[in-house]
């Protein structure tokens, strides 16, 4: 997403950022394979892993999610008022239709997996984006 908002001119405009639901990779970088498979698009993967805070739910306008388990994760710690800003990631991507909106976990697969799973984030992304910009 911040390739695409840079790409945009949009950088300043949207924060982005990521956490996940535990804590198992807190500090870590990003996955050598996903990194170098966004590096063959020219995308570059930085930061380290963080597990979400309660300030998130104040701070984001949308909780976008790879996949229901953790959107059920998410909902389970959300304040009332946060719940309907929880979303699939991939029900952004007009093409996904009623397919399985999960974004499979390459991480015991091999390199085309995360191939695999870039295109969808990518297609995803660039829905997300085409709406926000509509919006303004």
């Amino acid at each position: 997403m911040r390739h695409l908002l840079e790409r945009e001119g949009l950088t300043g405009e949207i924060e982005v950022d990521s956490a996940g639901t535990g804590g198992w990779h807190a500090g870590a970088a990003p996955d050598a394979r996903a990194t170098a498979a966004a590096h063959g698009r020219g995308i570059v993967l930085e930061g380290a892993a963080r597990q979400i805070t309660e300030d998130d739910f104040e701070r984001y306008d949308l909780l976008l999610c790879a996949d229901a388990e953790n959107v059920a994760a998410l909902r389970s710690i959300a304040p009332p008022d946060a719940e309907d800003r929880i979303r699939l990631l991939r029900s952004f991507d007009p093409a996904s239709g009623d397919e399985d909106l999960d974004v499979p976990d390459p991480y015991y697969g091999g390199d085309r997996g995360f191939e695999d799973v870039l295109d969808q984030v990518q297609a995803a992304c660039e829905g997300l984006l085409d709406q926000l910009k509509r919006r303004t």
